[in-house]
C-alpha cells in the first residue's frame, strides 16, 4: 500500500462558516484612508453617497454609564465597498498593522476566497478561489507587476491599501479569470509625523532584523514622503521525500529516502519615495519610484538512503549515474527600478483626464554550482548552472472621464506596454553542455495594447449597473537557437456588473456581475528553451515551452449578497462559476534529443504546455465580521473576523474523480478574534487558517497530494501613547510539518514521491514610533 496523505474533510453549516475567519476589521474611529493614485469612475459616485452615509451611531450605555460614541469621518474602506458597483474589498492601513506580519502573503491569507500556495512561513503564489497557474491578476498601483516580481518582496510597511476584485473591470486589463488583487504602495504625502518601525523576526534560533522609516514633507506645492526599509532574513529548510517505484506487477523496483537541507540568508532594501505636485490650474502631478534590490546565499545538502533496487530496474532515462549524497551553493542578485507617474487635468463640466506613464528596469543574476557523489564517496558530477537576465519595460495609460445626462458618467481610455528579456544562461555538466540547447541565448519581446470604454449609471435609487469593453491584443516575439518565434492573440471582454439596494432592508443589497475575461500564456510557457533536469524520467522531466499556446478563454457570473452591520460590519455571501476553454495543462512525453557529448540521439522525458479543452470551476465565499457589542451591547470589546469558502472544478479531458484545476483546493477557512480590554493600552487577537487536505488528477496517469495546512497566528499590542506602541506576533505557532506528494501509474510502472517538509513558528517584535 502506498503512503497516503492525510485527506480529511470539514463539513460546515453556513452559520458556523460565519465564524470562521480572516478579513480583518474596520473601526469607523479609523483615519479617512489616503486616495488612490487615480480615481476610478466608482470613487466619485462613492464620495459623493459617503457624504449622506456618514452619521454619528451612539451604543447603548456602558455600566459606568457613560455612552459610547463612535464617529465616522468622511469614506471608510467599508463604506467605499459598499458604493462600488463592481465587488471590491478594502483592506486599509488599520487591518495591515494588525498582526504584525512580516509579508504581504501572510497578510492575504487571510481575506476571502485568498489562498497562498506552499508551506507556512516561506511564501508562495497568490491564489484567489483556489486557482492557481497565474489565474490571479496581480497589481502594483493599478499596472501589472514586473517579470520576476515576488509578493513576498514588499512588506506590510510599503503598502497603503489592499483592493480585492473579484470580478473583472474594464479599466484594468482583463486577465483576471479568478480575480484581482491590486497593491497601492504608501502615499503619505499628507502624514506630519516622522514614521519609524523597528522590528526583529525570531525563527528556529536565527534573528531578521527590519527598519523601516516615512519621512514626509512639504515645499510650496509640492509634497514628498520618503519611505524605504532595510532588512535581513535567515532561514533553514530541511525535508524529506521517500520514493517507491513498483512494476507492472506490483513489485517493489525501487524504494529510497532522499533528505534536503537548505541554510539561506537574504538582505535587501526597498526604496518607495513619492512626489505629489499641484500647479496652479489645479492639475496634479504625481510620480513614485520603486527601487527593490536583494541578495541571497544558501547552501545545500542532499543524501539518498537507497533501501532496495531490483536489480533488473530501469527506472528512468538518466544519462548520469545516481548520486548518493550531492552538495551545492547558489548565490543569486535581483534589483528592480520602477517608476508610476500619474497627471490629472480637470475640465469643465467634472470632466477630466488622467494620464498614466511608467517604466522600468531589472536585473537578475544567479549562480550555482553542485557536486554530486556515488555510495562509494566518488565524485560522479559537477554541475554549474549561470543565469544573467535583463528586463526592461515603458508603459503609458489614460482615462477620460465625463459625466453624461442623468446619473451616468462615461469613460475611455487605452493602455499601452511594451517589455524585453534578455537572459543568457549555461548549464554545464562536468564543463559540457548538457544538451544541444541547454546554453542557448534568449531575447523576447513583449507589447501589450488594449483600448477600453464603460458607463457607470444610477438606473433609480436602488439599482446601479456597471457596464464595459475592453479589447486587448498581446504580441510575443522571441528568437532560439537562431530560430524566430511568434506568438499574437487578442480577446474582446465584455464587463457587466450591478448593484440592487433592497428597499427597506436598512444597508443590504445584492449583486450580479457578468463578465468575460482571459489567461495569456507566461512568457516561459511560451518560449521554447529546454530546462534541463538532472535526475531526467517521466517524474522529472526537462521543461520546454509552447509558441503555438492560445490564451484561455473564460465566461463567469457572480451573484452576491451583502448585509451591513450598523457598527461597520458586514455578513455576506457570493456564489460564482467561470467556465474555461483552451485550458492549458504540461504534458509529458518522451522525445529525441541529440547529445552533443557522442552526436548521437537519446531518449527524454520532456514536458511541454498544451491546450487540453474545457473546464468548469464554481464556488461559494462566505464571510462575517463585526464587533460583539454589535449583538451583546454590554459585553467585551472583541472584534470577529471569519470567512469560509468551498470550491468545486473540473476538466472535461481529464478522467476523474478529483480532475480538479491545478492547486484548487477544496475549502479554506479563516477564524480571527481582537480584544480590547476595557481600561488598558493592550489589544491582543489572532487568527487560525485552515486548508484541507486535496488531491489533483493532474494528467490520466498522474495525482498530485497536497496536506492539510492549519496555521496559528497570535499578536499583542501595547500602546503606550499616541506615537509609541510596542507588538509582539507568533505566526504559525503549531508549525506543522507540510506534506505533499505525487502518484504515477502508467501501464509498466507505478511512482509514489511522499514530500514532507519541516515549517517553524516566527516570532516577531515590532517597535512603532512617531518622531
Amino acid at each position: 500500500m502506498y503512503p497516503k496523505l492525510r485527506l480529511r474533510t470539514l463539513t460546515l453549516t453556513v452559520a458556523s462558516a460565519f465564524s470562521v475567519s480572516s478579513f480583518a476589521y474596520a473601526q469607523t474611529t479609523s483615519s479617512e484612508p489616503a486616495k488612490n493614485l487615480e480615481e476610478t469612475t466608482q470613487d466619485a459616485k462613492v464620495k459623493a453617497k459617503a457624504k449622506s452615509d456618514d452619521k454619528k451611531i451612539v451604543a447603548p450605555s456602558t455600566n459606568d454609564g457613560v455612552q459610547k460614541v463612535t464617529i465616522s469621518g468622511g469614506r471608510t474602506d467599508q463604506e467605499e465597498r459598499r458604493q462600488s458597483t463592481a465587488a471590491k474589498i478594502i483592506f486599509g492601513r488599520e487591518e495591515l498593522d494588525r498582526n504584525g506580519d512580516s509579508s504581504i502573503g501572510d497578510v492575504l491569507k487571510r481575506l476571502p476566497g485568498v489562498t497562498v500556495g506552499g508551506r507556512p512561513g516561506r511564501g508562495g503564489d497568490i491564489r484567489m478561489r483556489g486557482m492557481g497557474n497565474g489565474y490571479t491578476q496581480i497589481l502594483l498601483n493599478g499596472e501589472r507587476a514586473p517579470r520576476g516580481f515576488s509578493m513576498d518582496s514588499l512588506t506590510p510597511d510599503q503598502v497603503e491599501r489592499i483592493e480585492i476584485i473579484r470580478g473583472s473591470v474594464a479599466e484594468y486589463s482583463t486577465q483576471a479569470i479568478a480575480g484581482t488583487i491590486n497593491i497601492v504602495l504608501r502615499e503619505e504625502y499628507k502624514q506630519k509625523d516622522i514614521d519609524l518601525k523597528l522590528s526583529l523576526a525570531y525563527e528556529e534560533g536565527r534573528l531578521a532584523p527590519n527598519v523601516s522609516l516615512t519621512v514626509p514633507g512639504e515645499i510650496g506645492s509640492l509634497s514628498y514622503a520618503l519611505s524605504g526599509s532595510v532588512f535581513q532574513n535567515r532561514q533553514h529548510d530541511d525535508g524529506s521525500t521517500l520514493t517507491n517505484e513498483k512494476n507492472q506487477n506490483g513489485d517493489d523496483t525501487l524504494i529510497q529516502d532522499q533528505y534536503d537541507q537548505t541554510n539561506r540568508k537574504t538582505t535587501g532594501i526597498h526604496l518607495t519615495p513619492r512626489f505629489n505636485y499641484k500647479f496652479e490650474n489645479g492639475d496634479t502631478l504625481m510620480m513614485q519610484p520603486f527601487l527593490m534590490n536583494s541578495r541571497s546565499d544558501s547552501s545545500t545538502q542532499s543524501t539518498v538512503n537507497e533501501i532496495y533496487r531490483s536489480p533488473k530496474a530501469d527506472t528512468n532515462t538518466n544519462t548520469v549515474e545516481e548520486f548518493a549524497v550531492a552538495t551545492g551553493s547558489a548565490r543569486s542578485e535581483t534589483t528592480f527600478l520602477r517608476g508610476f507617474g500619474n497627471w490629472q487635468h480637470k475640465f469643465e463640466g467634472n470632466s477630466k483626464l488622467n494620464i498614466r506613464f511608467g517604466g522600468g528596469l531589472g536585473k537578475m543574476e544567479s549562480n550555482s554550482l553542485r557536486y554530486q557523489f556515488d555510495k562509494n564517496g566518488k565524485q560522479i558530477d559537477v554541475i554549474s548552472d549561470v543565469n544573467n537576465t535583463r528586463d526592461s519595460s515603458i508603459n503609458t495609460g489614460g482615462k477620460f472621464t465625463m459625466p453624461y445626462g442623468e446619473g451616468h458618467t462615461l469613460a475611455a481610455g487605452w493602455d499601452l506596454e511594451m517589455g524585453k528579456r534578455s537572459q543568457t544562461r549555461i548549464s554545464l555538466d562536468n564543463g559540457k553542455a548538457q544538451f544541444a540547447e541547454s546554453g542557448d541565448n534568449l531575447d523576447a519581446n513583449t507589447r501589450r495594447l488594449a483600448v477600453f470604454a464603460q458607463d457607470e449609471f444610477d438606473i433609480n435609487a436602488q439599482f446601479s449597473a456597471y457596464a464595459g469593453l475592453r479589447w486587448e491584443g498581446i504580441r510575443t516575439s522571441s528568437t532560439v537557437a537562431g530560430q524566430p518565434i511568434e506568438n499574437t492573440s487578442s480577446v474582446w471582454s465584455p464587463v457587466l456588473h450591478g448593484v440592487w439596494r433592497i428597499p427597506g432592508a436598512g444597508k443590504d443589497q445584492i449583486r450580479a456581475s457578468l463578465t468575460q475575461s482571459y489567461r495569456a500564456p507566461a512568457l516561459n510557457d511560451l518560449i521554447a528553451v529546454t530546462s534541463i533536469s538532472n535526475q531526467n524520467s517521466v517524474f522529472r522531466p526537462d521543461r520546454t515551452g509552447n509558441p503555438y499556446l492560445k490564451p484561455e478563454l473564460s465566461k463567469g457570473i457572480d451573484i452576491a449578497y451583502e448585509h451591513y452591520l450598523t457598527r461597520a460590519g458586514i455578513i455576506s455571501a457570493n456564489f460564482f462559476v467561470r467556465n474555461i476553454d483552451n485550458l492549458i495543462r504540461r504534458n509529458t512525453e518522451e522525445v529525441q534529443v541529440l547529445d552533443p557529448a557522442d552526436g548521437k540521439y537519446k531518449p527524454r522525458q520532456v514536458s511541454k504546455p498544451v491546450n487540453i479543452g474545457h473546464a468548469t470551476t464554481k464556488g461559494i465565499e462566505l464571510e462575517a465580521k463585526f464587533q460583539l457589542q454589535e449583538f451583546f451591547p454590554d459585553g467585551p470589546a472583541i472584534d470577529v473576523r471569519s470567512n469560509y469558502s468551498h470550491f468545486w472544478s473540473s476538466v472535461d479531458d481529464i478522467q476523474g474523480p478529483n480532475n480538479r484545476l491545478d492547486q484548487q483546493p477544496t475549502q479554506t477557512a479563516n477564524f480571527g478574534l481582537d480584544y480590547r480590554p476595557a481600561g488598558t493600552a493592550l489589544t491582543v487577537g489572532g487568527n487560525i487558517n485552515w486548508t484541507p487536505a486535496y488531491e489533483i488528477q493532474s494528467s490520466n496517469i498522474q495525482i498530485n497530494q497536497t496536506g492539510i495546512k492549519r496555521q496559528l497566528d497570535l499578536y499583542g499590542l501595547w500602546k503606550f501613547n499616541p506615537n509609541l506602541q510596542v507588538r509582539l506576533s507568533a505566526n504559525n505557532l503549531r508549525a506543522n510539518d507540510y506534506e505533499s506528494g505525487s502518484i504515477i501509474n502508467s501501464d509498466s510502472l507505478n511512482r509514489i514521491d511522499y514530500n514532507t517538509s519541516k515549517t517553524y513558528t516566527t516570532w516577531t517584535l515590532r517597535v512603532e514610533m512617531k518622531l
